[in-house]
């Protein structure tokens, strides 16, 4: 490990730690009996269901990933499911380490350059985060309950909030406005490694688009997007409705039985943006800010209350669940794989991670 990511570890493992510290702070009254309960009492045939649509939405992405190829590398999807685990097992196992696993295992498997499937891999997120904006902004905003309107109210009162303060802030305003303008011009003329860094994600950006090579190509990819996130979606359903209905003793010392299986699409969409909020801070295992994101919108006024009325107890066992579920559940088959391939996750991880690097260099350095 190098020094920056040592650094980088350090500095999320300490942030998160002081995020745990006042969250369990709050919690002395948190009951480990109730906890074990919970997450024991789960049905295992929900947690199956939603295993299996996590490992259908791998395929999607294989499938998704040889339309991107099509043009340059034309290949059955097939040859790319194994890299695809392999992949996230190693983001699993290692986070930031194992990132690039996936473009790195596709451009040996198929003969081709890193620099291009860092390219496609450039591309797929950009799918990736539209197709996740576009299911939440379809179901927030078109289905309307009560909990959207309770949203929407929160955001309205922020707006006002800050609308109503901001002549105080203005000039805070104008030093950040100075400091960005003294920022831009110093980038521009910098040339360190942050800045091939960001040309090179820049340029793979550019390049990645010339690898959907008709419109029929990206209805195909928007279409495999949408579905593979409603897959992720029903896998996050199928975890929360393992727990059926459980008596719970709320904050507020009342007793009332929480109804699971209650939860919609709206609700685990609220909770997916949530736990993508929080994967910015991650440590290895994908541990951290995603679960902490998770527990603490399960344990808010969306869900405390009725029908769902879930306790902190419920919402740990959920949070740790829905980690076990999503991004951990890949591990297993992403070993078994990589053993029958003869691959090392420490040693891949390391490749990748020095192929990144050089990449961003030949990029940034190309015209």
């Amino acid at each position: 490990m190098k020094k920056k990511q040592i650094i980088s570890f350090i500095f999320i493992a300490v942030i998160l730690g002081i995020l745990v510290y006042f969250q369990f702070r709050s919690w002395r009254s948190f009951d480990w009996a109730k906890f074990r309960e919970y997450t024991g009492g789960v049905n295992l045939w929900h947690i199956g269901a939603g295993i299996a649509l996590i490992y259908l939405a791998y395929v999607m992405r294989a499938i998704r990933w040889a339309i991107f190829l099509k043009p340059t590398a034309p290949t059955k999807f097939q040859r790319l499911i194994a890299p695809q685990i392999i992949g996230f097992a190693a983001l699993g196992l290692f986070g930031r380490l194992g990132e690039f696993t996936r473009p790195f295992l596709i451009a040996r498997k198929e003969k081709l350059t890193f620099t291009s499937q860092l390219a496609v891999w450039t591309v797929e997120r950009v799918f990736d985060l539209g197709s996740v904006l576009a299911l939440i902004a379809t179901f927030l905003f078109v289905m309307r309950n009560e909990k959207v309107r309770l949203l929407e109210q929160h955001l309205h009162r922020g707006l006002l909030s800050v609308a109503a303060n901001g002549g105080n802030k203005l000039p805070l305003l104008a030093i950040g406005i100075v400091l960005l303008a003294a920022f831009y011009a110093i980038f521009r003329k910098a040339n360190g490694k942050l800045t091939r860094a960001l040309r090179a994600k820049a340029k793979s950006f550019r390049e990645g688009f010339n690898t959907i090579h008709s419109f029929g190509s990206l209805l195909q990819i928007v279409a495999l997007s949408a579905l593979m996130w409603l897959m992720i979606a029903g896998a996050y359903l199928e975890v929360l409705h393992a727990y059926g209905s459980v008596p719970v003793v709320t904050t507020d010392g009342l007793s009332h039985v929480a109804a699971m299986g209650t939860l919609g699409l709206t609700d685990v969409l609220i909770i997916m943006a949530c736990s993508m909020a929080g994967s910015v801070i991650q440590l290895p295992g994908g541990v951290g800010g995603s679960q902490l994101a998770v527990i603490t919108v399960l344990q808010s006024h969306f869900f405390n209350g009725a029908p769902t009325y879930i306790s902190r107890e419920l919402a740990v066992s959920c949070g740790i669940m829905l980690w076990l579920v999503s991004f951990m559940s890949v591990i297993p088959a992403g070993v078994i794989l990589a053993r029958f391939e003869k691959i090392s996750f420490l040693q891949l991880s390391e490749e990748s991670s020095q192929e990144e690097e050089e990449a961003e260099e030949d990029i940034a350095r190309a015209p």
